[in-house]
């Protein structure tokens, strides 16, 4: 992972919360788990003893990414933004479809926290590539697969 990238605080605390779970619950369960499997004796057959291993490789892969992700991170709190209206990363900005007339809320943010359905819309998304730099009033037009789209900013927030 080379240069940095930039996640919310709120993105930033998730990771740290599944660090400290990976960490302190989850390795420990495979590692007694592990010793468990060894206690039936022949590990050339040992189905959990292979289980065990495998998620053991698994959970020490994630907790070196996370830390990764977690030391190469910009954490911006979209809070203390000064973007003078302008829809910038850790924005939360309200749309309208220009074409069906439906109102939409979305947040931007980093890929790892990206969930379109609980409005969290990745950086490196076609609609927040389009967005960002505008500001409310502004019509920004993207290209989905759908086809092209047009949204109107109406309101820019910071939270």
């Amino acid at each position: 992972m080379s240069g940095k990238f930039p996640i919310t605080l709120r993105g930033a605390e998730l990771l740290r919360k599944e660090l400290q779970r990976l960490k302190a619950v989850d390795r420990p369960a495979v590692i007694a788990a592990i010793a468990e499997a060894r206690s039936h004796g022949d590990l050339s057959e040992n189905a959990e003893y292979d289980a065990a291993k495998e998620r053991q490789g698994f959970i020490e892969g994630r907790i070196k990414e996370v830390e990764g992700k977690l030391g190469n991170a910009q954490i911006i709190d979209p809070a203390s933004l000064d973007a003078d209206g302008r829809v910038v990363f850790g924005a939360t900005v309200e749309l309208e479809d220009m074409d069906s007339g439906t109102t939409v809320t979305y947040q931007i943010v980093g890929d790892d926290e990206a969930d379109i359905k609980a409005g969290m819309l990745s950086l490196n998304s076609p609609v927040a590539r389009a967005l960002i730099g505008k500001f409310a009033g502004d019509v920004a037009e993207v290209q989905t697969p759908g086809g092209r789209r047009e949204y109107e900013i109406l309101d820019v927030k910071y939270i």
